[in-house]
């Protein structure tokens, strides 16, 4: 396994460029778009409290947020990539991978719970600096890498797993998806843990600051010191870790390790950073922005089931959003240039 602390750049940057990208940074935080997500999520939840009242219930909301965290977890993930300039597509394979490793080490009476989990998040890290790998040193762009990585792990998924579910897990593995403490359902407050520590890592680092400026301007930033290769190795490997993390709270959660699960969870991880802020093109993101847009899909999705809407219709609706989103991006980049 890759040492991630070796892989961070150490040469010092000069301190005009970076503090040029923190006041690109602070100035794209101010703008309207960036506020126009939360008024949007203030407003969605006021029309669907006056239209169905079982929707601020408790027992809705958490439900709502138990179902967002997963989608918030690989989102983090992403963020961190699209920022960078790059797109990873093979996360929902990742999920899928890392929860068929995690439920085979998880059967009752033969490991500690610690190995599943340890086995589940190492395949993930594996699996994100292998992209991260094939990626700086290969010069491909991610789209095309990554959509080869889709493939291939959702077949590993099916020969690990002979293609079928794998079940009979211990009470407590699947507690991490499926327990409490005080109350509160163990995804959300992973969830929470995860939301401080990526907010940390991007908005207090050194790291993310060289995260802002490789998908700002990759020649200025190479011109400064920073080493391009290395910022995306770390930031692929990151991401993998966050998707293995994911696949071990959905398999907790739903009980087996299922070789066909996360199909389709990329597009929904990557619309939540989208619409959250995060810039196509790179140099611009939050992960507060990326936690309001997964936020935002779990209430539509969960009060468009409330409203009794059909699935089919539910996709029509979030691609119209996803879309509006990119447009107000590309809008946002054209009026600061």
């Amino acid at each position: 396994m890759p040492n991630l602390c070796s892989m961070i750049p150490t040469q010092k940057p000069k301190s005009t460029y970076l503090n040029q990208v923190g006041e690109s940074y602070k100035t794209r935080l101010r703008g309207l778009s960036t506020y126009g997500i939360l008024l949007a999520f203030i407003a969605i939840c006021i029309v669907l409290a006056l239209i169905t009242p079982r929707f601020l219930t408790i027992s809705n909301l958490t439900i709502v947020l138990t179902q967002v965290s997963i989608n918030a977890l690989l989102a983090f993930g992403v963020t961190f990539v699209i920022i960078t300039g790059g797109i990873d597509l093979s996360i929902g394979s990742m999920v899928a991978v890392t929860g068929v490793v995690a439920a085979m080490f998880a059967h009752p009476d033969t490991y500690p719970v610690g190995v599943p989990l340890l086995m589940g998040l190492l395949t993930g890290l594996l699996f994100g600096a292998f992209n991260g790998l094939v990626i700086t040193r290969s010069k491909v762009h991610p789209f095309i890498v990554t959509l080869g990585t889709m493939t291939m792990g959702r077949g590993l998924a099916l020969i690990l797993s002979k293609g079928r579910p794998i079940s009979n897990l211990s009470d407590e593995f699947n507690f991490i998806g499926g327990g409490q403490v005080l109350g509160i359902p163990m995804p959300i407050i992973i969830l929470i843990v995860f939301f401080i520590i990526c907010s940390v890592l991007l908005q207090k680092t050194v790291l993310g600051r060289y995260m802002y400026a490789v998908g700002g301007n990759e020649q200025a930033a190479r011109a400064s010191g920073i080493s391009l290769n290395k910022v995306k190795m770390v930031v692929y490997t990151l991401c993998g870790g966050l998707a293995g993390l994911a696949g071990i709270v959905l398999t907790s959660r739903i009980t087996t390790g299922q070789p066909n699960a996360g199909a389709g969870f990329e597009l929904d991880a990557i619309a939540a950073a989208i619409i959250g802020g995060t810039s196509t093109s790179g140099g611009t993101g939050t992960m507060t922005g990326t936690l309001i847009g997964a936020l935002l899909i779990g209430v539509i999705s969960n009060g468009l089931d409330l409203l009794n809407v059909t699935s089919y219709y539910q996709q029509v609706v979030m691609g119209i959003i996803i879309i509006g989103a990119v447009v107000l991006d590309s809008w946002n980049q054209n009026r600061n240039k």
